[in-house]
């Protein structure tokens, strides 16, 4: 598995590559690039070593945990996801349609024949795309501007497709409130404009992978609380 995962993360990473680049090409500079191509040349050598690595871990981890059943297809499919999903986003701040559409079909059509249920991910696409819209409006009516991009409610529909909506909720939790403590952190710093630039994608990407790891024992502890 360890192995099968590094070789799709060389794939992976010519995606996110091209994704990367297509989003660069569609900006009003037309997407000029600057610096030594050397320099690009090894980053870029580098980026692809840590794509395969971390897929190779990912489909590992995948395996070990839920052995050769449908959910080892879906967690899969939905880490690949996140990390194409994670790179563009922090290299370009866009969500690309080619990702996030067809995952919000992928993760419907799985739940038919494993985890979290069909009924549970449709109520959690249509309840991910719904919270970020309805804060999205709320924002440019109050402030005349989007809070979050239509990317970011696509990308939180395709969570809450794959893990459910009880699961897409700790996944949202988590994205604000780490994305909340760093907007403090610049904010504290004097960086004023850098909140406004954070790519939120990367932290609905992150808050996903922590919800699919530790979800359950998160919301166990919270009801238990009460």
């Amino acid at each position: 598995a360890g192995a099968a995962g590094g070789i799709v993360g060389r794939v992976l990473y010519s995606c996110a590559d091209r994704l990367a680049h297509s989003a660069a090409d569609d900006a009003p500079d037309g997407g000029a690039l600057d610096g030594v191509p050397a320099a690009a040349a090894s980053r870029r050598a580098v980026a692809a070593r840590l794509f395969e690595v971390g897929t190779a871990a990912l489909f590992a981890l995948a395996w070990w945990s839920y052995g050769p059943t449908p959910l080892l297809v879906s967690r899969v499919l939905f880490g690949c996801a996140l990390v194409l999903l994670f790179t563009v986003d922090f290299e370009r701040h866009e969500l690309p349609n080619a990702v996030t559409l067809p995952g919000i079909a992928i993760g419907i059509g799985l739940s038919f024949v494993t985890e979290p249920g069909w009924f549970a991910s449709l109520a959690g696409a249509a309840a991910g795309g719904g919270i970020l819209w309805i804060m999205s409006e709320i924002s440019r009516r109050l402030r005349g501007e989007e809070g979050v991009g239509m990317g970011d409610v696509k990308m939180l529909a395709m969570i809450g497709a794959f893990i459910g909506w009880r699961l897409m909720l700790v996944a949202l939790m988590l994205a604000l409130l780490s994305a909340s403590t760093i907007s403090i952190g610049l904010i504290a710093t004097r960086r004023d404009a850098a909140p406004r630039m954070l790519p939120f994608g990367t932290f609905l990407a992150a808050g996903a992978a922590v919800a699919v790891a530790v979800g359950p024992t998160l919301i166990d502890w919270y009801w238990r609380l009460w």
